[in-house]
């Protein structure tokens, strides 16, 4: 039986690990031995063409997807949050999942010239270690006011971070305690993925200022400190800590604060979109409350049930990306490519594409017939509407 001549057997291991599959339970599938999976994805043989068809069915790819090499990703750290609680497989299909968007990314940047990278230099030391909370403050006031922050809440942070050339991600994580992760990706700019598995606007909103801090204050961070289960501990709250004073800066927050009591945040919540336990522990690092106070306020919050479910999760909206979603649209609607080519081109799903790029489910199918909207880009913050234009 004549195999596949240019079958890459690291695409058969990136495909099932993003599809959070074992080796074992593909061979199951297929009636064939762990050890011939093994054999596919380390090159040792090359799976007849029947088999190749098989695999792209069963793991939701094209057939064409095994036969080209994966892109040479960047190396640069990846910044996981509560990484300690989630399973090795859970980050291995988030990682997968995030060297497509990549793919997709490079492939976009192709035809589109993004916003233009504008992080503000940050004056921290280089050491992690040596960061205190006053150098953390003064780094999250310095990002509001290098992009143009009025005092109050952020209107949009999806929206400023896009606007800014971070590139924002959204999509299942499926694994608990796993909430967003960031990377600096191939093409030399930051792309936070975030997960949408819970459901909190107010929480994801603070998972994303996390990963900005992140950006901020720890790109000289290796690897061996990631691994570090204390140290990866001091950077996380690090960025905690950054994304509490970015998204509640000190003067103005107090400003709006009558009293720190727990009906006081829920009337908050609604204007500053952050949790209410996130308010409780901005005071606690004001020094607004003491840790008795502290206590007292967690205490009452487990009582009332807020611990797990708080008010107005379900009734803030989530803030959505837009910028991929507004590439792809562009490339359909101006006639530079028709569905069929991109998902031809990108070699995976629809489904993966449209979750990965904040499109509507079915916008990419090639049978869909529905009137989608075109919506306007809009940063939230006072700056050029459309940011996207073809590359020259």
């Amino acid at each position: 039986m004549i195999g596949a001549k240019s079958f890459v057997g690291e695409r058969l291991t990136q495909a099932r690990e993003a599809r959070l599959m074992t080796a074992t339970s593909v061979a199951d599938i297929l009636s064939v031995s762990p050890a011939t999976i093994s054999s596919y994805e380390h090159g040792r043989q090359k799976p007849p063409i029947e088999v190749v068809e098989r695999l792209a069915s069963i793991l939701n790819v094209t057939g064409d997807y095994f036969s080209t090499d994966i892109p040479a990703f960047s190396h640069d750290r990846i910044f996981w949050r509560s990484m300690n609680y989630a399973t090795k497989g859970a980050r291995s299909r988030g990682k997968r999942r995030y060297e497509w968007l990549q793919e997709i990314v490079m492939y976009l940047s192709e035809n589109f010239d993004f916003p233009e990278l504008n992080l503000p230099a940050c004056d921290v030391p280089v050491d992690f270690r040596k960061i205190d909370c006053e150098q953390i403050e003064e780094a999250a006031s310095a990002c509001r006011d290098h992009w143009g922050l009025a005092s109050g809440p952020v209107p949009n942070l999806v929206r400023l971070a896009e606007s800014k050339g971070i590139l924002v991600s959204k999509g299942k994580l499926d694994a608990e305690g796993l909430d967003a992760f960031s990377q600096w990706s191939i093409i030399g700019r930051p792309i936070a993925f975030l997960g949408s598995d819970k459901a909190s606007a107010v929480r994801s909103r603070f998972d994303l200022a996390h990963e900005i801090g992140h950006l901020m204050l720890h790109r000289n961070v290796s690897d061996a400190v990631i691994a570090s289960p204390k140290d990866h501990k001091l950077i996380e709250i690090q960025a905690h800590r950054f994304a509490s004073a970015f998204l509640l800066p000190a003067k103005d927050f107090t400003r709006d604060l009558y009293a720190p009591t727990l009906d006081a945040f829920r009337l908050l919540k609604s204007r500053w979109k952050v949790s209410i336990g996130a308010m409780i522990k901005r005071c606690s690092d004001l020094g607004l409350i003491d840790e008795a106070q502290e206590r007292r306020l967690w205490i009452n919050m487990n009582r009332r049930g807020w611990k797990t479910h708080e008010p107005l999760d379900d009734t803030i909206e989530p803030e959505q990306p837009s910028l991929l979603s507004q590439c792809l649209r562009m490339m359909i609607d101006e006639g530079f490519k028709t569905r069929e080519q991109i998902l031809a081109d990108l070699r995976i799903s629809a489904h993966d594409v449209e979750e990965l790029c904040g499109l509507e489910l079915g916008h990419l199918s090639p049978t869909s017939l529905r009137a989608l909207p075109r919506p306007r880009f809009n940063t939230g913050v006072d700056t050029e509407e459309n940011i996207l234009r073809f590359s020259a």
